[in-house]
């Protein structure tokens, strides 16, 4: 199917049509709160603004302990246990052929492959999409695919969700399009409900790794985690209003995506094609992980930031043809040493502070028009940036890529603009016609080891 006729929530997946904004918010202090008011941003999670319980919308569930590797079901896999449990190939279950769409090339591969228990929906799910953290020495690749459970008990096929390699030399990363049966279907990195309007769910689910190596090669891939985020969040063109709770800024590096306009036409162009990884890239550096001089050597010695360039080589997804695939980009960052990352939805910027506070940046994904967000200067049909903290007054503090250099990234944005844009599941585009929004859509990365104060952040943001 083609990118043009995916139509779905997903709207980040259509290329984004963000201008360079003409300028940025200046610096301005960041106030600080009192230990005890950060305390109480982890307390009471699953409440609203006025402090009413709402009803959950997200279901997050991971394997990563050597146990959840255990509770598999393992053909050729083994877990290996050590301070990052991991999965295996063992020996192998098989041997297969693998014709690459994108290079028209067929090769041979040993496989094996480990089935997760199902689990049950704690929010019978209109969207499921997963992320995986793994590593892949060359020579090697993994599958991910999903299975559900309708709420009438029928299942879905296995859907194939990334045929996912962390190098592109031996297979072309990707995708893979036409997959439905006719009562829901995958779009790009996300299972969805054709008809949520109808009341069917998705109630549980199954993920199956495929791990696969060169014949007679003693190399293998190495999962540290793979998990879903089932979700049901209800179509609205407004969502509440959350009361301002932290003044908080961290300090993250900025990155522009307009300044590598028209460079590598292979990875999309550059330019506003380039959202995700450039956003992607700057919270990898605020962990202190970068691409070492090696892994940048085959960068136009004439382009700025090459780490950007890097980062978007290394998330394009052959058959979207671009670097917005959301698991692709929280994939790339779970490459560096010790970060674990995950594509989530979050219900509203109390959210956010919970993890700024505790310094953990996220990642948004919004659409919206240019009066739709105040200071932009831009509209946009899907547009990733980071939200790096919130001012004395409570608006957000983002690094937005879509500047028009690395020192107009800093901007602030309206609370409510803000929240609105990125929450909504509904809007009018420019035309006048009813669109879709991404609803809370994020990507978090942050240590493997977090702290216990990062641990009670994401616990409280419901993080396994």
């Amino acid at each position: 199917m083609s990118r043009a006729s995916q139509l779905s929530r997903r709207t980040v997946l259509a290329a984004a049509v963000a201008a360079a904004a003409g300028g940025a918010a200046g610096p301005a202090a960041a106030a600080g709160r009192s230990p005890q008011d950060l305390a109480l941003l982890l307390e009471a999670p699953g409440r609203g603004s006025a402090g009413r319980l709402r009803a959950p919308t997200v279901d997050n569930r991971a394997w990563t302990s050597y146990d959840d590797w255990r509770s598999g079901s393992a053909q050729g896999t083994r877990a290996v246990a050590g301070a990052r449990p991991g999965l295996v190939i063992d020996r192998p279950a098989g041997t297969t052929d693998y014709a690459d769409p994108h290079t028209a090339t067929t090769s041979a591969w040993e496989y094996a492959t480990w089935t997760s228990p199902a689990h049950k929906l704690t929010v019978p799910a209109t969207e499921v999409i997963a992320s995986w953290n793994a590593h892949t020495p060359a020579g090697s690749w993994l599958q991910a695919e999903v299975r559900g459970t309708y709420s009438d008990g029928a299942e879905t096929p296995w859907y194939v969700l990334a045929r996912w390699a962390a190098g592109d030399q031996d297979i072309k990363r990707t995708s893979v399009d036409g997959q439905g049966d006719g009562r829901s279907s995958v779009w790009t990195d996300t299972l969805a409900i054709d008809a949520p309007a109808s009341g069917l769910r998705i109630a549980a689910y199954r993920l199956r790794l495929t791990l696969y190596r060169r014949p007679g090669s003693a190399l293998t891939p190495t999962v540290w985690r793979i998990g879903a985020m089932g979700s049901d969040v209800p179509d609205r063109f407004t969502v509440p209003a959350s009361t301002p709770r932290l003044a908080k800024e961290l300090v993250v590096p900025r990155y522009s995506q307009e300044i590598h306009k028209g460079q590598y036409p292979e990875y999309d162009n550059g330019g506003e094609a380039w959202c995700s990884p450039t956003s992607s890239q700057m919270i990898i550096e605020y962990w202190g992980r970068r691409p070492t001089a090696q892994d940048l050597a085959w960068v136009d010695p004439a382009y700025a930031d090459p780490q950007v360039c890097h980062a978007a080589r290394f998330t394009f997804d052959h058959q979207y043809g671009g670097c917005g695939n959301w698991p692709f980009n929280a994939a790339y960052a779970a490459t560096y040493k010790d970060l674990e990352a995950v594509v989530t939805r979050l219900g509203s910027l109390t959210d956010v502070e919970k993890l700024i506070a505790a310094g953990i940046p996220v990642i948004t994904s919004q659409s919206f028009l240019a009066s739709e967000l105040t200071g932009a200067g831009y509209g946009t049909a899907g547009h990733l940036m980071t939200v790096i903290g919130f001012t004395a007054a409570g608006d957000v503090i983002a690094n937005d890529p879509a500047s028009p250099s690395n020192q107009a990234v800093r901007r602030v944005y309206k609370r409510r603009e803000f929240e609105n844009i990125w929450l909504r599941t509904k809007r009018y585009n420019a035309a006048g016609k009813v669109v879709s929004g991404t609803g809370g859509v994020c990507y978090l990365y942050y240590p493997a080891r977090p702290s216990a104060r990062q641990s009670r952040a994401l616990a409280a943001v419901g993080m396994c």
